[in-house]
């Protein structure tokens, strides 16, 4: 992995736009000779990564003690500093997701599908790296590792601009990755990290077209909508997580019960965490008790509805229209009685952030229905919004969630990091 040392504050601007195009034609150089590369160097140098992940883990815990006790004096949330901390268990669910990503099929070369036209032609199309990813992301270290090891899978080069509070974490998992890369005998070009904190680096990042062929951001709506504003390339857009539960009629209660309090309380400042819960009205009086007890009493406010407000207990106070179609990243869930499928899947049309929605049901018609109309990256019946994640999913990591539907929609893993060409077999037929 290739990091420079130099600072944004020793660089004019020129400089910076001159240092980012070199990194941008070292990238594009270093994926052409990834595209090529087999799928045993590949593997090689995620499972030597997966070693250095545990052998080197006190180098990295510490590294990242120092970026914590930088944010907290800085006055960085609780949701951030969740995301930033590194623990024990996550270095060793890392090492598994390498481990686990490299076991994964090969899909550069693979053929997707294979016709024969009526003169003979047989027709295929062949799956290829996408090239160069730009990936733009905050306080999420572990993000370093899962974007590189997917792109490399994927036969692509990555240049990664992390967030300012995670820059000690990331260098200390870059020089994992430039050692695993080299033990490979991959170039160091294929994974580059952008260690300036100068916001400026992104301005210039979004207009190198010539170089990168896709932009990923991944952090808050600013971020996103920042980044598809400016850039000059696709961008695929990890946006917000409005996630939404419909409770209805009819539904298991005890069950919903568990899922409506692990999506909301487990971890509430992700992406897949519960935002908004909607409860069919032949349900409201037997089911918001059970909530209000229950998330109640793990710290959970609730901004309730006026039928919903009477139900939840002492810490319900009076939704707003402002709480709709808002992702609060806390212990707090909005909630909203409906009158039907009809009601809730009109809400979610209008409020949804097209990332998860999840219906606890035991009538199969509206449990179909709901998979069909409602319009989500992931869609459940009777399963906790946390899922919706590339491990949870079984593509091993994640280097996003796409909320946009071009080429990816969903957790992309390695094969969303891949596209495809049309290639054709001829035996000297010509076009008439």
């Amino acid at each position: 992995m290739s990091v420079r040392p130099e600072h944004a504050s020793a660089l004019s601007h020129d400089e910076l736009k001159t240092r980012l195009h070199t990194m941008g034609r070292e990238a594009r150089e270093a994926s052409r000779i990834m595209a090529a590369a087999g799928p045993a160097a590949k593997a090689n140098a995620l499972e030597t990564l997966a070693l250095l992940l545990q052998e080197r883990r006190e180098e990295i815990l510490a590294a990242n003690a120092e970026d914590l006790a930088a944010a907290r004096d800085a006055g960085l949330d609780a949701p951030r500093l969740d995301r930033l901390t590194l623990t024990d268990n996550t270095l060793k669910e890392m090492a598994e997701a390498c481990r686990f990503v490299a076991s994964l099929p090969d899909p550069v070369g693979a053929m997707d599908s294979q016709w024969q036209r009526p003169n003979g032609l047989l027709v295929g199309r062949m799956r290829i790296p996408l090239g160069v990813v730009g990936m733009i992301y905050e306080a999420r270290p572990n993000v370093t590792v899962d974007a590189s090891i997917l792109c490399l899978k994927a036969g692509n080069a990555v240049l990664l601009r992390g967030g300012s509070e995670a820059l000690r974490s990331n260098l200390a998992l870059g020089r994992l990755l430039g050692e695993s890369l080299a033990k490979a005998g991959l170039p160091a070009a294929a994974v580059q990290l952008i260690d300036v904190t100068d916001r400026a680096a992104v301005g210039i990042l979004c207009k190198m077209d010539e170089f990168v062929d896709v932009l990923i951001p991944r952090g808050g709506e600013s971020l996103v909508r920042a980044v598809t504003a400016q850039a000059t390339m696709p961008v695929l857009k990890h946006f917000m997580g409005v996630c939404h539960a419909f409770v209805d009629e009819g539904a298991d209660l005890s069950q919903a019960l568990d899922i409506v309090f692990n999506s909301k309380v487990q971890r509430p400042g992700v992406c897949n965490a519960l935002e908004c819960l909607l409860v069919h009205r032949a349900e409201a009086d037997g089911f918001l008790p059970m909530v209000g007890e229950k998330l109640g009493r793990a710290g959970v406010e609730f901004r309730a509805c006026p039928v919903s407000l009477p139900l939840l207990g002492e810490k319900a106070v009076p939704l707003s229209k402002d709480d709709l179609g808002r992702e609060f990243h806390d212990l707090i869930l909005a909630v909203r009685v409906v009158n039907d499928l009809d009601e809730a899947l009109t809400h979610i049309a209008r409020y949804g952030s097209h990332h998860t929605e999840v219906i606890c049901t035991r009538d199969h018609v509206r449990a179909m229905r709901f998979l069909r109309e409602a319009d989500a990256s992931m869609v459940g019946v009777n399963a906790s919004t946390r899922f919706n994640d590339g491990g949870q999913l079984g593509l091993g990591a994640e280097i996003g969630i796409s909320t946009s539907k071009l080429h990816a929609y969903g957790p992309m893993g390695v094969r969303e990091l891949t596209t495809t060409k049309f290639v054709v077999f001829g035996q000297g037929q010509v076009r008439v």
